[in-house]
Formats: C-alpha cells, sequence, structure tokens
C-alpha cells in the first residue's frame, strides 16, 4: 500500500507558538504542507491526524490497518507513557517510524524513555520540522521494498 499516515499527538497543535526556542516556529499547517509536497513528489497518497486525546491517537492507529502502508508518529510527551500506544502499533502490524521535532536524547531523563521505540521501525529525532520529510521518504522506500 502506496499510502502513510502521519499522526501528530499532544500540544503538536500549537506547534509555531508553544517553546519556539524548543520546537521552532514553523506551525502545524507549515508542516503537514511540507508532507502532503513530500508524498506527491514520492507519488504517494498521505493523511494527516492530529490529537491531544491518547484514545483518539489509538483509534487512528487501528484505523489505519487496511488503509495504509505505514505510520510515521509523533507522539508527543505520550511517547514516554503510553502502553496504549504502543500496544495499538504492535496490534495493526505497520511499519512505523517514531519522530521527535527536539533531540529527546539531550533533553530531560525522563524523555529518555520511549515505549513507542520498542515496535518502531525506526525513530527520528532532532531535525526539527525537517524530520518528517525525512520520515515519510525512509518509510515510503520500505513500502516499496526491493528494487
Amino acid at each position: 500500500m502506496k499510502s502513510i499516515l502521519v499522526l501528530n499527538g499532544p500540544n503538536l497543535n500549537l506547534l509555531g507558538t508553544r517553546q519556539p526556542e524548543v520546537y521552532g516556529s514553523t506551525t502545524l499547517a507549515e508542516v503537514e504542507a511540507m508532507c502532503r509536497d513530500t508524498a506527491e513528489t514520492l507519488g504517494i497518497s498521505l493523511a494527516l491526524e492530529q490529537s491531544n486525546h491518547e484514545g483518539a491517537l489509538v483509534d487512528f492507529i487501528h484505523d489505519a490497518k487496511g488503509v495504509h502502508g505505514g505510520i510515521v508518529l509523533n507522539a508527543g510527551a505520550y511517547t514516554h507513557t503510553s502502553i496504549a500506544l504502543m500496544d495499538a502499533i504492535a496490534s495493526v502490524e505497520l511499519p512505523t517510524v517514531e519522530l521527535h521535532l527536539s533531540n529527546v536524547h539531550a533533553r530531560e531523563p525522563f524523555r529518555h524513555v520511549s515505549y513507542i521505540s520498542k515496535v518502531a521501525l525506526g525513530v527520528i529525532c532532532g531535525f526539527g520540522p525537517a524530520g518528517y520529510p525525512m520520515a515519510i521518504r525512509a518509510l515510503a522506500e520500505r513500502l516499496e521494498g526491493p528494487a
């Protein structure tokens, strides 16, 4: 399936205004436009979702099965707390790229723990909004399979 779900978690709706010294000044709408441009260049379909609610994120992951070939997930703070998101990803068996705008390993110790990475194909962090096109390209390449 040449379709990817880009899923953003809590507080990412505030991009551009929330702690710009950490997360930058790019808005979620601008990130989504970058994602659409990348998908168009690659010739793949893309769905974009954001929620501040853990259960809604779980529902988006469940609904992705049979519709999308993979998921790019910026789970925000749920990365460090949500066994439910980890279980949802494991349950749908879709390749998932964990994404963070900041370098979580250079921040507070509690951010060094990720439940998502335990079931993720890979992790991209610290590249700001440029991480989204990186994640989409990497996932699209994986979905394409061997040349």
